[in-house]
C-alpha cells in the first residue's frame, strides 16, 4: 500500500507528464486558431513582373481579403532563385513567410555545385497552385511567322541568333535547349533573372527570340509587340487561342509546362499549412480569379500538400535527367 503523500506525488507526476504531452498540440492548435495575427510575407525569389510575382500579387490580395490580415509580396531575386529560396529556408517556421516557387526549387540542386537550401528538408509544400506553358515568341522585326520559318532562318547561317529565358534551368530554358539540341540549331542562350526581364529584352530586340512563361508575354503578344509562334503545351492556351501548339506547328517532341507552388519553411504547424492550402485552393477556384489567370496563361490546379510533395520528386527526376543529358550548368 502507498501512503497518502506518495499517492499525491504520483498524481502530480502523472498530471505534469500528461500536460507536457498535450500542451504542445494544444499550443499549436491555439496558434493556428489565431493565425494570422499580423501581416504575412509572400516571398518571391525572382524579380518583379515575372509569373511567380504576378501569381503572388494576385494571391496576396485575395488572401488578405479572406483572412483579414495583410499578405504582402517581397521580391528577393538572384542566382536563379537560390538567394530568395535560401532566405525562405532560414525563415521562422511560424506561417508568416510563404514562398511562391517554380520547378527551380527542385531543379537548382542539379545545376549548382551548392545551393543554400534542401528542397525536401527545408520546405513543406502547401499546394501546386497553377501550371503555365511556355511560349516561343520573336521580335516583329524577325521575318518569320511560323516555327518552321524560324528554324529555316537559323539554319540559313546569315547570322547567329540568341534566345532569352527567365533563367538557367527554368522550364522555358530547358525547353529552349531541347528545341536547340533536337533540331541541331546554332542558338545562344541568354538567361535573365525573371520572365519579365527576358520578355523585355526581346521587346527591345536585344535577344530576338524568347522562350518564356505566358503571363508576362501575353499582353505584349496581344498588342503586337511580340509575335508568338507556338506554345509548348499539348493543346492551345486559352490565353492565346490563335497560337498553335508545337505539335500543330510540326514539332510534337517539343513539349513541356511549368508550374508554381506555394511552400512554407519546414516545421510550420500543420494546422496553418492546412489552412493556407484550403484558402489558396479556394481563391484560385474563384470565377474572377480563374478568368484573370486564364487570360494570363495560368491554369488552376490546386493540389493537396501530399500531391505537391509527390510532384516535387517526379519533376526533380525528370529535369535532372535533361540537365545531365544537355550538360547545363549554372554560371
Amino acid at each position: 500500500m502507498f501512503d497518502q503523500e506518495t499517492v499525491m506525488l504520483r498524481r502530480q507526476f502523472l498530471n505534469l507528464t500528461a500536460s507536457s504531452l498535450i500542451s504542445p498540440a494544444l499550443s499549436s492548435f491555439a496558434f493556428a486558431q489565431t493565425y494570422p495575427a499580423r501581416p504575412v510575407r509572400v516571398l518571391v525569389p525572382y524579380a518583379p513582373a515575372g509569373p511567380a510575382d504576378i501569381l503572388a500579387r494576385l494571391a496576396a490580395r485575395k488572401l488578405s481579403d479572406q483572412l483579414g490580415k495583410q499578405f504582402f509580396v517581397e521580391n528577393v531575386g538572384g542566382a536563379g532563385g537560390n538567394i530568395g529560396m535560401g532566405q525562405g529556408a532560414r525563415a521562422p517556421a511560424d506561417g508568416y513567410t510563404v514562398l511562391v516557387v517554380p520547378p527551380n526549387i527542385v531543379v537548382n540542386p542539379a545545376m549548382y555545385d551548392t545551393v543554400p537550401y534542401d528542397p525536401y528538408k527545408d520546405f513543406d509544400p502547401v499546394t501546386i497552385a497553377v501550371s503555365a506553358p511556355t511560349v516561343l515568341s520573336v521580335h516583329p522585326s524577325l521575318a518569320v511567322r511560323t516555327v518552321k520559318d524560324l528554324v529555316a532562318l537559323i539554319r540559313s547561317g546569315g547570322a547567329r541568333y540568341s534566345f532569352a529565358s527567365p533563367g538557367t534551368g527554368t522550364p522555358p530554358h530547358l525547353i529552349g535547349e531541347h528545341f536547340r539540341l533536337s533540331l541541331g540549331l546554332d542558338l545562344v542562350h541568354v538567361p535573365f533573372n525573371s520572365a519579365g526581364q527576358a520578355v523585355a529584352s526581346t521587346l527591345a530586340g536585344h535577344t530576338p527570340i524568347a522562350f518564356s512563361s505566358l503571363p508576362p508575354a501575353v499582353p505584349q503578344i496581344k498588342e503586337g509587340k511580340l509575335h508568338a509562334l507556338a506554345v509548348t503545351s499539348k493543346t492551345r492556351s486559352l490565353a492565346l487561342p490563335d497560337v498553335p501548339s508545337m505539335a500543330e506547328a510540326g514539332y510534337p517532341e517539343i513539349e513541356g509546362e511549368g508550374w508554381f507552388a506555394f511552400v512554407v519553411p519546414a516545421g510550420t504547424p500543420r494546422e496553418i499549412t492546412a489552412l493556407l492550402n484550403r484558402e489558396i485552393v479556394k481563391l484560385i477556384g474563384l470565377p474572377d480569379t480563374k478568368e484573370k489567370m486564364a487570360a494570363l496563361g495560368f491554369t488552376a490546379i490546386g493540389t493537396t500538400p501530399e500531391q505537391a510533395a509527390a510532384l516535387f520528386r517526379t519533376e526533380s527526376s525528370k529535369w535532372t535527367k535533361v540537365i545531365r543529358e544537355t550538360g547545363i550548368k549554372a554560371n
